[in-house]
């Protein structure tokens, strides 16, 4: 089941990645928040499920080959794992709201590879701890996506102003050169990288008796805990519309039916994310191994759904940086000792 699971988990955070896009507003600056919002409402949903359904379902432990879908909602959580995994779980979320506040600035094709190889730096973080050590494959893995960071930064800030204009004449979204366009998603990389971090501490270190469900629980409830954060400050302290996202159309007038489309696809880029999350954990409890491989190329997927949806459409160089990115992403995801 493993290749249906880790298929799942590939569309569902592909498309996370369009609908957010979509879901984006440039004229917002608030849109960030809002969907960071979207997404902790529909993980705390699915963490509300769980403890229901698991209070009737038996432990997996017990179980030598449990059935699909209760790997997809079974949790052991208990109160005191949101305690303990806060500090992880604040910081894998502290990364995606400024990896959604990065999406006004670049396109989704350059944005998400950067962001995907955030496994990378966590890798090279716990060799240099003694937690991990490099082999060939997983050395040449970290090289490439360096290099293919490097170079997607430099043909990014060094493009014609021009040309960039005319090859985004199709698309959604209109860029201007900006430094902070590819400092965005490197900052995420990093924060991303240091949540991975944290994961393997707990790992390594043996601190918490806390099982993977139940961090998965305490990182959806934590979602939830930004989500009101997220409101409140949007609604309260900015004084923003939340719901109707104040959009405006090119007369002036508030477009009530872009108002609309974008709560849509906030709402589908949370229920992808949480979709995405779900079954990523049933891959790690059926063949980790060889669905972890797949799942990691879910950036070339999201790279496909831009091309295609968003009318991104990027230089030579451009993909050929990216394509350095996706090799070294593959590799890690096939030979990285990190789990």
């Amino acid at each position: 089941m493993y290749f249906i699971f880790a298929a799942v988990a590939l569309l569902s955070w592909s498309g996370s990645d369009l609908f957010s896009k979509i879901g984006t507003s440039q004229k917002d600056k608030h849109s960030h928040w809002k969907v960071i919002f979207a997404v902790g409402v529909i993980m705390g949903l699915h963490a509300v499920i769980s403890l229901i359904a698991s209070a009737f379902i038996p432990p997996l432990a017990e179980e030598a080959d449990p059935e699909w879908w209760r790997t997809i909602i079974y949790t052991d959580f208990k109160p005191m794992d949101f305690v303990q995994y806060l500090p992880v779980a604040a910081i894998y979320l502290a990364a995606m709201v400024i990896g959604y506040a990065g999406l006004r600035y670049i396109e989704l094709s350059v944005s998400s590879p950067i962001c995907n190889s955030s496994g990378s730096l966590a890798l090279l973080i716990c060799v240099i701890i003694g937690w991990a050590t490099l082999d060939t494959w997983t050395a040449v893995g970290v090289i490439l996506i360096t290099v293919g960071i490097i170079a997607l930064g430099i043909v990014e800030y060094r493009e014609d102003e021009q040309i960039k204009l005319m090859r985004q004449n199709k698309s959604n979204f209109k860029y201007t050169k900006s430094l902070i366009a590819i400092l965005i998603p490197v900052i995420y990389l990093i924060m991303d990288a240091l949540g991975t971090v944290g994961d393997q501490m707990i790992s390594e270190l043996e601190l918490f008796d806390m099982s993977d469900y139940a961090s998965n629980t305490a990182f959806e409830f934590t979602a939830v805990l930004f989500a009101l954060i997220a409101f409140c400050w949007v609604k309260f302290v900015k004084k923003d519309k939340f719901f109707t996202f104040g959009e405006i159309s090119e007369n002036g007038e508030g477009n009530a039916l872009a108002a609309k489309t974008l709560r849509r696809n906030l709402l589908l880029g949370g229920v992808c994310e949480t979709i995405g999350q779900m079954f990523y954990m049933a891959v790690m409890f059926s063949d980790f191994d060889a669905g972890m491989p797949m799942i990691s190329a879910y950036c070339v997927v999201s790279v496909l759904w831009s091309r295609i949806f968003l009318k991104e459409k990027l230089s030579w160089k451009h993909y050929l940086a990216i394509l350095a990115t996706f090799a070294g992403i593959i590799l890690l995801g096939i030979f990285s000792p990190l789990d």
